[in-house]
């Protein structure tokens, strides 16, 4: 896998060092930065050259975390910050953009040996800072904190070490004077019901952002059922991770409105405890850990579950011309799940009217998708929030989400502008007519719509 960590330190200036107030800015492991000797140093700092400020101390707690330019001070940094936004990238391609614009535009792109070796060492940092804009004239202003998740340790082996990385990302959020944060990807579900293992919050709150996310499904759910000419009253709905937060969520708004619901998870357990809430409703529910055990054809999809990977084969028991909605993060659905005659759509997917400011710019990295300002609903959910004035916790725990909350989120998320974002698959557009103007023009290679970012939010089906 190339060169080691230690074969790299008089590349990246020092021995790791997760106390650096600098944070690995350049793209590298943290450590001691050697300083520039003039205006012109061209070592490894990435970036305009130029002197840079010293850091006051080893626990500066400034929440800017390094990218290239003059740094805010503490005081200044914190008095307006509204909200942050905790995620990671679900693959090496968008951890290597992400890099790639930390090092700056001066120096090259890394070897890919070396950011797999490179990445394990980062600890969560400030990546950018974020600004929301809302119809109503609003703005909120954040951070956006990535906790650097490996993107091949998303599996249940590396949860203590990504528990840990979520609860520094937290420390940094909360440090950075953060009033909501929003938990993206696997943030999410390592805290999902516990939220005690989160450092003490001080003056911040913290959300899931599931709320939201089911709302953006659920809409999608209906958005296709009409393009498609799908009578929902007739579908035969399959929630595949139906005893996390989001699969339950979706759950309880969907299966009223549909003929029949099947239920798959791994907690046999959790299983039954959610047929039984729905059954007391007249619904009809089957519950199976395993999709092949079904009775019947789905032609209604929702993939929810907490997978490493897009390794999901939903098997025979699919219609097939099912719709299928893709809401995982890494992506459920396996890339050799042969569906040819399904229509499939990635959900829980949102856009803000009045778009977002990156800085430094991140347009198309952090948020890559077809279409411009589509960022996933966990993370809108706070930055509405955030809009509202609305500084609470308002997605918490398992099992909490209902119709009537999610109708709630949805009312006021719209009020500033956030809506659903159009349709869109690995292949472009489902929708005739709508064309994909896309952030990731400016993106060197241009990046497919198959990699979304900015560490969107997935139910555990655990």
């Amino acid at each position: 896998m190339g060169r080691s960590v230690a074969s790299l330190t008089s590349q990246w200036g020092g021995p790791p060092s997760a106390t650096s107030p600098w944070g690995g800015r350049w793209g590298g492991p943290p450590g001691p930065r050697p300083t520039p000797t003039s205006a012109t140093d061209s070592s490894p700092w990435g970036g305009p050259p130029g002197p840079r400020p010293t850091p006051t101390s080893a626990t500066d707690s400034s929440p800017w975390g390094g990218p290239p330019g003059p740094r805010p001070t503490p005081s200044s940094a914190t008095t307006a910050l509204d909200f942050a936004l905790i995620g990671h990238q679900e693959s090496w391609q968008a951890a290597a953009d992400v890099l790639s614009v930390l090092r700056g535009p001066d120096l090259p792109p890394l070897p890919d040996d070396e950011i797999k070796d490179i990445l394990p060492w980062i600890p969560p940092r400030t990546v950018c800072h974020v600004e929301a804009g809302s119809i109503t004239g609003a703005k909120a202003r954040g951070l956006y904190i990535d906790s650097f998740i490996p993107p091949d340790r998303l599996d249940a082996a590396s949860t203590h070490d990504n528990l840990a990385r979520v609860r520094a990302a937290a420390t940094c959020a909360i440090k950075a004077g953060a009033k909501i944060v929003s938990l993206g990807g696997f943030s999410s579900i390592l805290i999902e019901g516990n939220f005690d293992q989160l450092p003490e919050r001080y003056a911040s709150v913290f959300t899931t952002g599931n709320t939201l996310t089911v709302g953006f499904i659920v809409q999608g759910i209906h958005k296709m059922c009409a393009l498609e000419g799908r009578d929902l009253r007739q579908s035969t709905l399959l929630i595949v991770g139906a005893t996390g937060d989001v699969g339950s969520g979706c759950a309880r708004c969907l299966a009223p409105l549909v003929k029949r619901v099947l239920l798959s998870a791994r907690n046999v357990e959790r299983l039954r405890k959610l047929a039984a809430e729905l059954e007391t409703d007249g619904i009809q529910v089957e519950i199976a850990t395993d999709t092949q055990r079904f009775s019947t054809q789905a032609d209604l999809v929702i993939c929810a579950a907490s997978l490493a990977s897009p390794s999901l084969l939903l098997g025979g028991r699919i219609a097939p011309d099912a719709i299928v909605c893709d809401a995982g993060y890494p992506k459920n659905l396996s890339p050799s799940a042969e569906m040819p005659g399904a229509r499939i759509f990635f959900g829980g997917l949102g856009q803000i009217a009045r778009g977002l400011t990156f800085a430094p710019d991140f347009h198309g990295i952090l948020n890559r998708h077809p279409f411009p300002d589509v960022v996933h609903g966990c993370l809108l959910e706070g930055m509405a929030l955030a809009l509202e004035r609305r500084f609470e916790p308002f997605s918490q725990g398992r099992g909490s989400i209902t119709p009537q909350r999610v109708a709630e989120m949805e009312t006021l998320a719209a009020r500033h502008g956030i809506r659903l974002a159009p349709l869109y698959n690995a292949a472009g557009p489902v929708e005739d007519g709508v064309a994909c103007q896309t952030e990731l023009s400016s993106v060197r290679e241009g990046p497919g719509p198959n990699k979304p970012g900015m560490g969107a939010t997935q139910g555990s089906d655990a």
